[in-house]
């Protein structure tokens, strides 16, 4: 592997092979930019590097057979993981098929989760082993999931096992790799986004991945598996919540998916704040006394109007959207109170700052005009765009291809928001999105029905194969781990610049 560096300055010593031994980032891992590079030619000095932009903790450098057969060992031991990840995640079809179906059978909304959360603890309580032989024989009680109901929020929960194989000994950390579920539902509609489908997905995942490492002997360094359970995507922000409360803290990696109308491997998202106005006026008699009143609801009317009329000065991939929640109570009531929220998209952090200010300036103006006083208010933090990782994408691609999905490149029409893009500012992972048999756009009807029918399992348990299938690549490779990292600390300059 060649080693590039910023600055200008470039090594002349071309390492034969890197053998990482531990690569560390958030949550406790150390930075260490030192490098020994070992030249090709014998007699020759070795280089003393830097490179302040990579998390390692040793590099070693190894000859070429040496490189080759590390290799073959490493694809072969990748191999077999994945293998057994498929074969237990197709084991678990009718478990995993019941577990969201009940999900999907009883929506709640965010922050309301119970029902989920009880069903999702049960399902990894109640959860065996299903090797036998040696690999049962060999299993420790660290590989039986640890489950912790009401994890920092009364909705959310953690499953956790491991740590599983490793070549250096006991006292070496554990890489550990999140698998996240969602399980919220929309008003009216249900599961209309398909949030049954993500818990499923990171259930199969992760229940594929820990049976494929059950007595796994060739993984170069220990690993850990962890559930989360994130409530409340569609409103508030579990994740943020969660980050808040250090709910993340020991996890190097995270992975989860969301249905979709096509297959995607990476699509941004755009960052999403939620704005709360509030107009107070003065009540009157209709018809009677109507110019001794202030109408509220004159003032909402205007807003709304105001903010259609800027759109056309926006830029095309900005949004804004809302609804008024409260208008009055009776018709010949002058509305003392009027209520409304917005939605305020932008693809990129840093340009919603300026979208907020251009529709403070239409509420604000709405007010003016009809003599009431105006509330405005922020009630949950902002959703961030998701920050890519080329290497997981990369590897995702190279997976979902081995199952035969017909991933698409990242959609251009796709402005949705999650509060998994605050967490891609915190943790390596990737959101792809996947197809469930159905053309319906989400949050409609059509797509709550499509979320709950038989046809979505094949391509949600897909997806499940190919997440963790991909984390299987990562675990197998130090390299791997070392790039995702370097993926994320680029990726975070870049934005936060």
């Amino acid at each position: 592997m060649r080693v590039g560096f910023t600055g200008g300055q470039t090594p002349s010593v071309l390492l034969n092979y890197v053998s990482i031994g531990e690569v560390k980032g958030h949550g406790g891992w150390s930075r260490t930019v030192g490098l020994t590079c070992i030249p090709r030619r014998q007699g020759a000095s070795c280089t003393r590097l830097t490179a302040s932009d990579l998390w390692v903790k040793s590099l070693k450098c190894f000859p070429d057979r040496t490189r080759t057969r590390t290799r073959t060992r490493t694809m072969e031991t990748a191999a077999r993981i994945k293998a057994a990840v498929q074969q237990c995640i197709d084991g678990h079809y009718d478990k995993l098929s019941e577990l969201s179906r009940d999900i999907w059978s009883s929506p709640e909304l965010a922050y309301q989760e119970v029902k989920a959360h009880d069903r999702l603890v049960r399902f990894f309580s109640e959860e065996e082993d299903h090797h036998h032989s040696s690999s049962s024989s060999s299993s420790s009680p660290s590989s039986s999931w640890q489950v912790e109901a009401h994890f920092h929020l009364p909705t959310a929960f953690r499953a956790s096992c491991g740590p599983f194989g490793g070549r250096h000994g006991d006292g070496e950390d554990a890489v550990n790799v999140g698998f996240l579920c969602e399980y919220d539902a929309l008003p009216g509609v249900g599961h209309a986004c398909g949030h049954n489908l993500i818990a499923e997905v990171g259930a199969a995942a992760a229940v594929g991945l820990r049976a494929a490492l059950l007595g796994e002997p060739d993984l170069p360094v220990p690993v850990k598996i962890t559930v989360l359970g994130t409530p409340a995507e569609e409103d508030g922000g579990g994740k943020i919540d969660l980050i808040k409360a250090g709910a993340f803290q020991d996890l190097h990696l995270v992975f989860m998916a969301h249905p979709a109308q096509q297959d995607a491997a990476f699509a941004s998202c755009v960052a999403l704040t939620t704005v709360v106005v509030k107009y107070y006026g003065k009540a009157s008699h209709a018809a009677a006394f109507p110019w001794e009143g202030v109408n509220a609801l004159d003032a909402a009317v205007l807003a709304y109007n105001n903010l259609s009329v800027l759109r056309q000065q926006l830029k095309t991939d900005w949004r804004v959207h809302g609804i008024i929640k409260n208008g009055g109570v009776k018709p010949n009531i002058i509305p003392a109170y009027a209520e409304m929220e917005y939605y305020l998209r932008t693809p990129l952090m840093k340009e919603l700052s300026v979208l907020q200010d251009k529709a403070e300036a239409c509420f604000r103006a709405a007010a003016s005009a009809t003599g009431c006083q105006v509330e405005i208010s922020y009630p949950w933090p902002p959703y961030l765009n998701i920050l890519p990782n080329d290497t997981l994408i990369r590897l995702y691609k190279e997976n979902s291809k081995a199952l035969g999905v017909p991933l698409l490149e990242e959609p251009t029409n796709f402005v949705g928001s999650t509060d998994f893009g605050n967490l891609s500012f915190v943790v390596p992972g990737i959101h792809p999105f996947f197809y469930i048999g159905s053309d319906a756009v989400n949050h409609s009807e059509d797509y709550t029905k499509a979320a709950g029918a038989e046809r979505a399992q094949l391509y949600t348990l897909r997806t499940a194969k190919a997440l963790a299938m991909t984390a299987a690549d990562v675990l197998c490779c130090p390299n791997l781990l070392l790039q995702v990292r370097h993926d994320f600390a680029r990726e975070k300059l870049k934005q936060e610049a």
